[in-house]
């Protein structure tokens, strides 16, 4: 990818930062992509696309270290969850075999899995030797008749941001608007209902959220075209530019897609959220509104006042056990605001919210559901985050999987709500998931057990003395881990 190319990327109009400065998003610096680089961020967002090969152009490492680390899940197709790579070597490299190597994993790809199309992705090495993806796709395509998509994200580009943008890029200009949506049965139109296409950008279908969502949307005869990219087909990726209205989900991640396609189609968007009861029904009502159709509008007010009657309902035995208990939320994009209002939803309270990914847009948001003078989070080292939960006296952290451990030392209670969980909470339906797997997190009983001594410790023994120093520092979340082993070595010299 070209210099020119990637400045372009970065200067995203739709991205609201733009209007205060030239420059867009702030270029890549020394250390920017220790969160995750530009190839991370292109393979994640395309990776759920289920009937496609993934091959990642690269050394093994690229391809094993990352590979179907989010928990994105499929109806059907299971072809993504295979990691496939070309394994380049030193000697590969210092002969450059790497171009003969692609083409001939892309023909093993295509004979041993017929899959609807490949996806090539670049990494740092074949872009620093020059390997020249593109027109080895291309030579791919018209050699066997699949399409071969090259998807140009050296992780030396930038950030995952950037690798989403460059992943979105791909799609614009390689698949979609090369099909047209398949024809609606007669048998699946309601008498005196018509039928709306719609996307959803940027969403993954993490544990199984989308399928929270799709129920609603049917029984409001909006069609889901495709989704970006959880779930998806490669046909209906193709199919994208006939939608009415567009969904952002995941905050600005593919903006750019967002933004061509109303550029070239018309296509009207909006950014939402389907997490929380207030905001599941704000988003329906979005679809409503820039629909247009007063019927379709009818039907999504009725809808949201029996959803709302009856989550509500089912939420009252989980808020009597929520209500007022404070939360440290540290996550970023769209999860750093759309997670706080499911938080208020359930009466309880958050203290801060971590915004290391999130965009200014998000930022916003959040000073609009907390004030403005809430406590966002940009650091959040272990230290940080422990310090807080102790001045802010927080109940439990909300987080993602890197920051578990860090909890559980400080015997503290901890929920992941990052890509690797195994529960959804979207929609009005993941609210009560939420809401129960935080009751449960709070009241384990193991929380209770491990700030106590040991039963078979002395009064006055060495050990007594440890524990107590523990359960003293693990109870107020006074220091980190590894103060508490500090100062329970002070004891015990002591003694």
């Amino acid at each position: 990818m070209k210099a020119k190319d990637i400045a372009e990327l970065l200067d995203e109009p739709a991205c609201a930062h733009n209007k205060k400065s030239k420059s867009g998003c702030a270029k890549p610096k020394p250390g920017a992509t220790a969160g995750g680089c530009a190839f991370d961020g292109a393979q994640i967002a395309l990776l759920p696309i289920a009937d496609v090969a993934h091959i990642v152009h690269g050394s093994i490492a690229c391809a094993g270290s990352s590979w179907d680390n989010r928990g994105t899940r499929s109806s059907g197709e299971t072809l993504y969850r295979i990691g496939m790579t070309t394994d380049l070597t030193e000697q590969d490299v210092i002969m450059g075999r790497g171009e003969k190597r692609l083409f001939h994993s892309i023909k093993q790809a295509v004979e041993d899995h017929n899959p609807q199309a490949v996806f090539v992705y670049n990494t740092c090495v074949p872009a620093l030797v020059g390997d020249d993806v593109g027109a080895v796709c291309k030579a791919a395509e018209e050699r066997w008749g699949v399409p071969v998509v090259p998807v140009d994200a050296a992780g030396f580009y930038g950030t995952k941001n950037l690798g989403n943008r460059i992943a979105g890029e791909a799609m614009v200009r390689y698949v979609i608007g090369n099909r047209e949506p398949d024809p609606i049965p007669e048998n699946a139109v309601l008498p005196g209902v018509k039928i709306h296409d719609v996307n959803l950008i940027g969403e993954y279908n993490i544990a199984g959220e989308l399928w929270h969502i799709m129920p609603l949307l049917d029984e409001l005869g909006i069609r889901v075209l495709c989704t970006l990219s959880g779930d998806a087909r490669f046909r209906e990726v193709q199919t994208m530019h006939r939608a009415e209205v567009n969904m952002m989900v995941c905050s600005k991640a593919m903006i750019n897609v967002a933004r061509k396609l109303k550029d070239s189609f018309g296509t009207r968007w909006f950014e939402g959220s389907f997490y929380g009861v207030s905001d599941v029904s704000q988003a329906l009502r979005e679809f409503a509104r820039l629909i247009e159709d007063d019927d379709l509008t009818a039907r999504t007010e009725a809808l949201i006042a029996r959803e709302e009657k009856r989550i509500d309902e089912a939420l009252e035995l989980w808020r009597e056990k929520l209500r007022g208990k404070r939360v440290l939320l540290y996550t970023g994009g769209v999860k750093s605001w759309s997670v706080i209002s499911a938080l208020q939803d359930l009466g309880m309270h958050v203290v801060a919210t971590g915004t290391k990914k999130s965009t200014e847009e998000d930022k916003a948001r959040i000073r609009e559901l907390m004030g403005d003078d809430v406590q966002m989070i940009e650091d959040g080292n272990p230290r940080s985050l422990l310090n807080l939960v102790r001045d802010q006296k927080v109940d439990v952290l909300i987080a993602g999987g890197r920051n578990m451990y860090t909890a559980l030392k400080a015997r503290i209670p901890f929920l992941d709500i990052n890509q690797e969980r195994d529960f959804g909470y979207a929609g009005y339906t993941g609210m009560i998931e939420l809401a129960r797997q935080l009751a449960l997190t709070l009241q384990s009983p193991v929380w209770e057990a491990v700030r106590k001594p040991a039963p078979w410790a002395g009064k006055h023994s060495a050990s007594a003395r440890i524990e107590s120093v523990a359960e003293d520092i693990s109870a107020d979340n006074m220091h980190s881990a590894e103060t508490v082993a500090s100062e329970a070595h002070t004891a015990e010299l002591s003694v």
